[in-house]
């Protein structure tokens, strides 16, 4: 076959591959979108705060770990729409999902979430990949997650302290162990399909 007719079968099978590798990447991201969506339900109301005790924040910090920033970023921002529009994808709440869930207390952390998963993910992918940088990337972006999320509950509260009362103190423990679990799922999933030379990076 001529270099030619080459070039031309080439030209006409890119585009297949690219709806493929589109397909693939949308389905990924939805994928992660409700991957959130389920950690969301794993949930422990607290009588003390308005803000509950969930699985939600691992899921964040796993998908912007695991997907990198740009898909992290993707997914989270299509949870929210999700949300919006009234999918049972939020964790349960008194007023009842949608936008009501996003203007509500826990409002700033759910805003948050895209630029965190971005965050996380931007960070690992500079690095070399091992459990302490994972770790690190998780840290940076639960910093931007409570940043988010107190600076949305001061405006509610008109209060500072009790922003960081309501939103703060009786997480701290918990958020602790959702890094230590993200950052090891994230670095354990890239040892496992890091190539032989990035493994030797490493």
């Amino acid at each position: 076959m001529s270099r030619v007719a080459t070039e031309v079968l080439g030209q006409l099978a890119q585009p297949k591959h690219w709806s493929r590798e589109l397909a693939k990447q949308a389905a990924i991201v939805i994928s992660a979108s409700l991957f959130v969506a389920v950690c969301a339900r794993v949930t422990v109301p607290l009588p003390f705060t308005p803000v509950p005790l969930t699985l939600q924040n691992f899921g964040v910090l796993a998908v912007g770990l695991l997907l990198g920033s740009r898909r992290g970023f993707a997914a989270l921002a299509l949870y929210l729409v999700e949300g919006a529009f009234g999918m049972p994808v939020f964790s349960p709440s008194p007023l009842g999902g949608g936008i009501a869930q996003l203007l509500g207390p826990t409002g700033g952390f759910l805003m948050a979430y895209p630029f965190v998963a971005f965050a996380a993910g931007w960070i690992y992918e500079k690095t070399s990949r091992r459990f302490g940088w994972a770790a690190l990337a998780a840290v940076a972006a639960e910093l931007l997650l409570f940043l988010g999320g107190l600076s949305w509950l001061a405006l509610l509260t008109h209060s500072i302290s009790l922003a960081i009362r309501y939103g703060l103190y009786w997480f701290v423990f918990a958020e602790v162990l959702k890094v230590m679990l993200a950052a090891g799922v994230a670095a354990q999933w890239n040892r496992r399909h890091a190539s032989p030379a990035a493994n030797e990076r490493n």
